[in-house]
């Protein structure tokens, strides 16, 4: 395969702004301004470059899928150590609230929304987005699994905890229906325009200006309410993605548009509980084909190939091994596609 997953380096800027633009809206860890951008590759640079001092950090780490023969750059995912460290990080959490009357002999249950910090703390992995010319051949599956192995490798630097936030329901002008019907009604502004505030400055004005007390769902507009939960229809493929690595659906919601954040304990995330970690052994076209990883934090390369075991030896095919740079005697973490 000739595409690699690597660290995002200060030329990617271009490559990211022109990705970002065509992401539709309502993607706040992409956003098409490249000031923001900048000071994401300028924050992921810093986490690169940061000694593991055992501190709880809530960097981030940008990477970028490159096709190496054009050098063109065709995707990007990121992953966040722990959230919340810097600035509150705020959820929805769907409840219920049951109440019975003697009188009426009848119990109503309401479902209510909670602004919460629950997930505070977690790691997260999002930002995934794939050029459209290239959302074939797997490469998709590549970006998203990625990440995860980034984590096993540096697996000290992130939390127990893993979260991803799918983007919700947003209508053909851009807007989105949960907004709308909830926060919107106290920011004075529309979801574009939060949206793009929450990327650039972050959700601190949430804080702020949101109420406090729990907001009954059978109070909202049916368009509010029909899309709590729901993950915008380009978002299913990643929602079922996540599904078979572990990740569920606890009932925690994004308090912008209502799409689902789904979450998983780091260690039983599929691709970093059965991913092994081992020498290469020689260099061979056999094994099966599998996702391939070397490198820690800035030396991070990932790529798809072919990897086994014969006698003895762990072997990966050479394409794969000159995409990573990597010889015999070189550290690698490996799973089956």
């Amino acid at each position: 395969m000739s595409f690699v997953i690597r660290a995002a380096r200060d030329e990617d800027l271009q490559h990211l702004y022109e990705m970002a633009k065509l992401t539709g809206g309502g993607f706040t860890n992409l956003p098409p301004e490249r000031d923001a951008l900048r000071a994401k590759l300028a924050r992921s640079h810093a986490a690169f470059a940061r000694p593991d001092d055992g501190g709880e950090h809530d960097d981030l780490f940008v990477l970028i899928l490159e096709n190496v023969k054009t050098g063109e750059v065709r995707g990007t995912c990121q992953i966040f150590t722990r959230v919340g460290q810097t600035w509150p990080f705020y959820s929805y959490r769907i409840g219920t609230v049951t109440k019975h009357s003697r009188e009426l002999a009848r119990t109503f249950r309401a479902e209510i929304l909670s602004l919460v910090n629950d997930l505070e703390g977690s790691s997260e992995v999002g930002g995934l987005f794939l050029h459209p010319a290239e959302r074939a051949g797997g490469l998709g599956m590549l970006l998203a699994r990625s990440r995860y192995l980034f984590m096993a490798r540096n697996r000290a630097r992130f939390a127990d905890r893993v979260l991803a936030e799918l983007r919700g329901v947003i209508d053909e002008a851009g807007g989105s229906p949960f907004w709308d019907g909830v926060a919107g009604r106290f920011f004075g502004m529309n979801f574009q325009q939060a949206d793009e505030f929450n990327a650039t400055h972050g959700n601190q004005f949430i804080a702020d200006l949101m109420p406090k007390h729990p907001i009954y769902t059978a109070m909202l507009q049916e368009s509010a309410r029909s899309v709590i939960g729901l993950p915008h229809p380009s978002g299913r493929a990643a929602m079922r993605m996540l599904e078979h690595e572990g990740f569920a659906f606890e009932h925690y919601i994004d308090i912008f548009d209502g799409g689902p954040t789904m979450t998983a304990r780091t260690d039983q995330v599929r691709t970093i509980r059965d991913a092994r970690t081992c020498t290469l052994g020689r260099i061979a076209d056999e094994g099966v084909d599998s996702i391939i990883a070397t490198g820690l934090l800035a030396d991070f390369r990932v790529t798809m190939g072919k990897c086994g075991e014969a006698d003895g030896a762990v072997t990966v095919d050479p394409i794969a091994a000159a995409t990573l740079g990597i010889g015999e005697g070189a550290e690698i973490t490996h799973i089956a596609r």
